[in-house]
């Protein structure tokens, strides 16, 4: 990998113990960064990611929470610098990706998804933004959708919370560049995952949605775009939407 001048920095990927989480925390491994890995409950699936992560030379810390719980947040943020020595990038990926018909979805699971995608990313970077102000030069990486942009059946309450992060990427890029702190997000779309965890198959519109390039993506190729944002070749870039999706959809 080209050298991103991630060496001696530290960063937390919320939801990295699976899938697009997974990769990102290795690709950021790999350009020489040390990993808290946030898991919600699987620690040994957290752990098995922390020896991937280890293998490339950097330190890793398991922590386990809910990135939901206000508590919970300040926990994971305050042990990850503390067992890292500084917090450089926050990677906001933790989500809940369910579906149901809109007259049979309960107030409960809309609130469940709104929760862990939209105000965990809220309650980390919150926590976070003291740590990376320290540095002069943090990155928060939110982890959008493509549904966000292009709406779905039987997904209001994921492609509300993902709309929702967008928003919030703009404002915290602008109220957080003083501090040295740039704001973006990814957004993958069909990506090929494990979904066995779910105990769900693919989602409804990757039976309708095609890509251009005639495949779907790796959670690689999503993390690839993740370490070119958290880098130091990306001072410049803030505020932005970085859409993965071979084609699928094209703003």
């Amino acid at each position: 990998m080209t050298d991103l001048g991630l060496k001696g920095r530290a960063a937390l990927v919320t939801g990295a113990s699976r899938n697009i989480g997974r990769a990102i925390a290795l690709a950021l491994a790999e350009a020489g960064a040390s990993i808290a890995i946030i898991a919600r409950s699987d620690k040994d699936a957290a752990e098995a990611v922390a020896r991937e992560v280890e293998a490339f030379g950097v330190k890793a810390k398991v922590l386990i929470g809910d990135v939901a719980s206000e508590a919970d947040a300040a926990r994971l943020v305050s042990e990850a610098a503390s067992a890292l020595g500084r917090l450089d990038i926050l990677v906001n990926n933790a989500a809940i990706r369910r579906e149901a018909p809109v007259e049979e979805l309960s107030y409960k699971d809309w609130r469940d998804v709104i929760s862990v995608t939209l105000d965990g990313a809220f309650l980390m970077s919150r926590a976070a933004i003291p740590h990376l102000r320290a540095g002069g030069s943090g990155a928060i990486i939110n982890i959008g959708g493509l549904t966000a942009y292009t709406g779905a059946v039987n997904r209001v309450h994921v492609v509300s919370a993902k709309a929702g992060l967008d928003g919030m990427t703009k404002a915290l890029a602008q109220e957080l560049s003083p501090d040295g702190i740039t704001v973006n997000l990814v957004s993958p779309g069909m990506i090929e995952t494990n979904r066995e965890h779910t105990k769900a198959g693919d989602p409804t519109h990757h039976k309708t949605t095609r890509t251009l390039v005639g495949r779907r993506g790796t959670p690689e190729e999503v993390a690839a775009a993740v370490a070119y944002l958290a880098s130091m070749q990306a001072r410049f870039t803030t505020g932005q939407t970085l859409h993965i999706n071979g084609g699928a959809f094209l703003p």
